[in-house]
């Protein structure tokens, strides 16, 4: 499963502290960044991946994130 998120992280090292926050939520996924797309985009590649909990953790740190439809 793959699912992609369009979000307004433009910092490497904030995009790098959020990756390390979300492989403790989902250590079996791959997971990047892509900020040089236009939508800040945010891949998570792997079982189980509960998009509520990527919204809620990408907004509690001030971020806004939101699942693009495939």
């Amino acid at each position: 499963m793959v699912e992609v998120f369009k979000t307004n992280v433009a910092d490497k090292e904030v995009a790098d502290m959020l990756r390390e926050s979300l492989e403790k939520e989902f250590p079996a996924c791959k997971i990047n960044f892509d900020l040089h797309d236009s939508d800040r985009i945010l891949r998570l590649e792997g079982d189980d991946i509960c998009t509520a909990t990527v919204t809620d953790l990408l907004q509690t740190e001030g971020f806004d994130c939101e699942l693009l439809a495939d």
